[in-house]
């Protein structure tokens, strides 16, 4: 069963019995507190996000370059709810639901990065804050995955079903939506929103644990 988030007036994340540390971005075993209440991981995050910067946590949007107009509407509110929370997202940098999900983040006052399969970085999409050039073609697709601690997919595409299958060998969330690959290992959510708090409930619950002070 997953373990319930929950937040204490004074501003301390749990996780089941673990809290979040005051300097890391890990869990410390520490038994609760009896007067926390549940909140969603949206909620958790747009609370830390006033005490903390969200940079250090990246999550990666990834789909077609030929996305429908649905795919594009559902990559642009992810990539807003994301980026208003001060994420970083990290995507292929070039058109679709790339260039959707850059313009939400970017629009948010968020962080969109942009990892490019060539080496010109005139050729990202007008919304990438940051364009990283790697001459490695598709092959940029694993450094995407490697960089994510959270894979959200939008749609689907050959080369969106290579990035699922890396962040699913590698053990990274997958979330899917708007028609992702229905595979073994990938977390479909019905729509924006869900997705949403799908993948930032994984992203918490990926962090790592420490040892106790």
């Amino acid at each position: 069963m997953q373990e319930v988030l929950s937040r204490t007036e004074d501003g301390r994340l749990f996780l089941g019995a673990n809290m979040l540390c005051g300097t890391a971005w890990a869990w410390r075993a520490d038994g609760g507190a009896p007067d926390s209440v549940p909140v969603t991981a949206l909620e958790a995050l747009r609370a830390l996000s006033r005490t903390r910067p969200l940079q250090q946590l990246v999550i990666g949007i990834i789909g077609p370059r030929d996305a429908t107009p649905a795919q594009r509407a559902a990559a642009e509110a992810v990539g807003h709810a994301l980026g208003g929370l001060g994420l970083t997202v990290i995507c292929g940098g070039r058109s679709g639901v790339m260039e959707a999900a850059c313009k939400g983040c970017s629009d948010a006052g968020g962080l969109p990065i942009g990892i490019l399969p060539g080496t010109d970085p005139m050729e990202a999409n007008p919304y990438v804050a940051v364009p990283l050039t790697t001459g490695l073609n598709e092959a940029r697709n694993i450094i995407i995955v490697r960089a994510a601690r959270v894979l959200l997919a939008v749609g689907n595409s050959p080369g969106t079903l290579t990035e699922v299958a890396y962040g699913l060998h590698f053990g990274k969330p997958v979330i899917g939506v708007a028609g992702a690959a229905e595979l073994d290992g990938v977390h479909h959510a019905e729509g924006a929103a869900s997705a949403v708090e799908t993948a930032l409930t994984h992203l918490l619950a990926s962090l790592p644990m420490v040892e106790a002070d």
